[in-house]
């Protein structure tokens, strides 16, 4: 029953797939003294640095840019015809800041002897003072180089913007929000300075505004003087022209226009009204022309229905009807009176006809007259604009000339009401802003912030103090416990040999008055956790094979100093404590650790042995305190190739399994010489031995793979020289987590 692992492509960036806030705290737990250290060394500065700090008062004036209080003309509007918006307040606020302005206050407050605005005028004490003095020690070494004196009037303007550069970094400008209201402050280390600053910038912005605006209006009136002088003599001009012109083509005019004009003008509206006419008793006479080709009667044609001469006929028809109708019913058809009555009938019927006839011959003769009155007035029109087409050019150009004259006139009239407008401007003009809010004497400083300099402090300790513990954590990829090895290598976590700290070793040599190695620390501590840790180590070995219990067990590990050569030889000696026959052979030929642990140094070993010509009996030296034996390598320039690939090491091997019940091999580090590869084949199993938090992931890995890709019967990884008290801040579920349950257990 073996345990065959595989080969593992697990990366060691990809064991954790999730956030395990346990491991969070714990690995927060074990980092804790730098996390402090880092939070306390930022805090500390953070505090000591504001308390440090010189006070700072702020003063704060607000001026409004009130586009409605303007000056009744407002020449910027006359000229361009802009309305002030958000772009204005954004320049107002540049104004303020620039160079200029500012250095007008510096003038006005004498800024220049300030020793807060002039550094020049500041004297260096204390720290400061050494600083100056080495800054001129250290340019007095450098290279002398002629330079130039600058002259005095160069020294105060270059004194003058220094100073300048030193207020603008105390003053800050801004708009509040989306509005036209401009707050204008300063920051100082005198209240009162501040207050008095903020008010001479308000003030100074204000006689900025004036001075332009009068400047700008005596450049405009003056412009617009000379301007409206000029367009005046192109005025007289242009209108003479055009009444000379008209005069030589005759082109008489009246109300604007000329008198063809006007003609064709008028005839156009009578033909319309004519046309209309027309049209009129035309419609009227095909109405009723049309009703009489139907057949229709005269008492339906709406025409002959409006004649009175038809309206007394249709009576008389009517009383004629009426008569007869009485007639008929006392006489007969040819009775006199009945005859007499159809005949005025008749008569009546015919007079109606004619009248109808008479009717429409009207008609016809109102259309002929309208038509002809049409064309009379179609014919004069004609003529009219012949005669028009034959002024066009002369019209064309009066045209033009009166455009002229029309254009000059307009600009000259615009320009003579801004010249009367903008003369109004010296007595009118007022600035566009006014202070709403003077500056106010401060009674807080509003730097520093001691409480948000510490907050920030605070914070920013705690993020750099994470950070860094984060860091440290990512940089740290070194073996920690048990899960992490099966975690990473698939093989079964063996053991974790405990660490054995100075002070036991102390009170063990005052015990025994011996000088004690730690190997020898399971011998006179077979209680202790560091003896059960192997009698671990010897379980896992004998039941990874029940059927066939393992008898040659190689030791090796990734690295030098991972603790292999201890581990060998204590599990040697616990193997023979426990009444096995054992032996422990030394197969690391280029360090030969073992063999460096014995107190007498041997002169045969297993090189002479398997050189032939000594007895096994010859080269075993037996440990005194265990009895078990041990096979040392003896110091020698001669190391023969392959000789653990030899016959004559399987023959030992052989040879060795018939004597002892565990042979254990101390084998050089597996990353570092190949021969460990052939041992671990041979071998019946393998324990890879890791050194606490030293041998790194990666390292455990490739090992474990070199092993396998060997074919060895690795059987589990044994982690050494662990801090069980520190390793508890490593993983819970681990054999170190739990140390504090079971510590007192064990006789440490």
């Amino acid at each position: 029953m073996n345990f065959s692992p595989t080969r593992s492509n697990i990366h060691v960036d990809d064991v954790d797939d999730f956030i395990d806030v346990r491991a969070l705290f714990l690995m927060f737990k074990r980092r804790l003294g730098l996390f402090f250290s880092v939070f306390l060394l930022v805090f500390s500065t953070f505090v000591i640095v504001t308390l440090q700090l010189t006070p700072l008062y702020t003063s704060t004036a607000s001026v409004i840019i009130d586009p409605q209080e303007r000056e009744v003309t407002d020449f910027e509007s006359v000229i361009t015809g802009q309305a002030p918006d958000s772009t204005l307040v954004d320049t107002e606020v540049e104004i303020i800041r620039s160079r200029a302005l500012v250095g007008r206050i510096v003038a006005k407050l004498n800024l220049v002897d300030d020793p807060e605005f002039n550094e020049n005028l500041v004297v260096a004490e204390g720290v400061a003072a050494i600083g100056v003095n080495v800054k001129s020690w250290l340019g007095s070494l450098a290279p002398h180089q002629v330079t130039t004196v600058p002259s005095f009037e160069l020294t105060e303007r270059i004194i003058g913007e220094k100073v300048v550069s030193a207020l603008l970094s105390r003053l800050s400008v801004r708009r509040t929000g989306r509005t036209y209201i401009i707050e204008i402050s300063i920051e100082t280390e005198d209240p009162v300075k501040s207050s008095q600053i903020a008010n001479a910038f308000a003030d100074q912005y204000l006689v900025e505004q004036l001075e332009a605006k009068f400047e700008s209006t005596s450049r405009s009136n003056a412009w617009l003087n000379d301007r409206l002088s000029a367009l005046r003599e192109e005025v007289s001009v242009s209108e003479n022209a055009v009444e000379v012109y008209r005069a030589q083509s005759g082109l008489l005019s009246a109300k604007g226009s000329s008198l063809t004009e006007q003609q064709i003008s008028e005839l156009s509206s009578q033909l319309i009204l004519q046309r209309a006419v027309f049209d009129g008793v035309n419609a009227r006479l095909q109405s009723l022309q049309s009703q009489m080709e139907r057949g229709a009667g005269a008492e339906t044609i709406g025409e002959v229905l409006s004649s009175e001469v038809i309206r007394d006929l249709r009576k008389q028809q009517a009383e004629i009807a009426g008569r007869r109708a009485e007639l008929s019913s006392r006489y007969g058809a040819r009775h006199p009176e009945i005859l007499k009555v159809e005949r005025e009938s008749t008569d009546i019927n015919s007079q109606i006809q004619q009248e109808v006839r008479r009717i429409v011959l009207s008609l016809e003769s109102e259309v002929g007259i309208a038509r002809q009155k049409v064309t009379s007035i179609e014919t004069g029109l004609s003529q009219l604009r012949r005669e028009l087409m034959g002024n066009n050019q002369s019209l064309v150009r009066l045209r033009e000339l009166e455009r002229d004259a029309a254009a000059t006139r307009t600009l000259f009239e615009s320009f003579l009401g801004r010249f009367k407008e903008t003369g109004q401007q010296d007595t009118l003009t007022q600035a566009d802003a006014r202070i709403i809010s003077s500056a106010a004497l401060p009674t807080k400083k509003s730097s520093p912030n001691t409480v948000l300099n510490i907050v920030l402090g605070a914070m920013l300790g705690g993020i750099l103090g994470v950070g860094l513990v984060m860091l440290v954590e990512l940089l740290d990829n070194g073996v920690t416990t048990g899960v992490q090895i099966e975690k990473v290598t698939g093989l079964p976590f063996i053991a974790s040999v405990p660490e054995i700290k100075r002070t036991m070793f102390a009170s063990l040599r005052k015990l025994t008055g011996l000088d004690v190695e730690p190997h020898d620390y399971l011998v006179q501590k077979p209680l202790s956790s560091f003896a059960e840790s192997y009698r671990t180590l010897r379980s896992a070995i004998l039941l990874s094979n029940v059927d066939q219990p393992p008898r040659v067990i190689a030791i090796t590990s990734a690295l030098p100093g991972d603790g292999k050569t201890v581990t060998t030889f204590s599990l040697g000696r616990l193997s023979a404590m426990s009444g096995s026959r054992t032996l422990i052979v030394d197969c690391d030929l280029r360090r030969r650790n073992l063999s460096k642990l014995l107190k007498n140094k041997p002169e045969q070993g297993l090189l002479q042995y398997l050189s032939g010509g000594l007895k096994l009996e010859d080269v075993i030296v037996k440990d005194s305190q265990t009895g078990c034996d041990i096979l040392p390598l003896a110091d020698t320039k001669y190391s023969p190739q392959d000789i653990f690939r030899s016959e004559a090491f399987r023959t030992f091997l052989n040879e060795a399994r018939a004597r002892y019940e565990l042979i254990v091999l101390d084998t050089a580090p597996v990353l570092v010489v190949t021969e460990t590869r052939t041992i671990a084949n041979i071998s019946d199993c393998v324990v890879l031995a890791v050194k606490w938090r030293r041998t790194e992931k990666d390292a455990l890995v490739k090992a474990k793979n070199i092993l396998v890709d060997s074919d060895a019967n690795l059987i589990g990884v044994l982690l050494t020289q662990v801090n069980l008290q520190a390793s508890r801040k490593y993983g819970y579920g681990d054999y170190g987590y739990y140390y504090g349950a079971y510590r007192n257990y064990y006789s440490d």
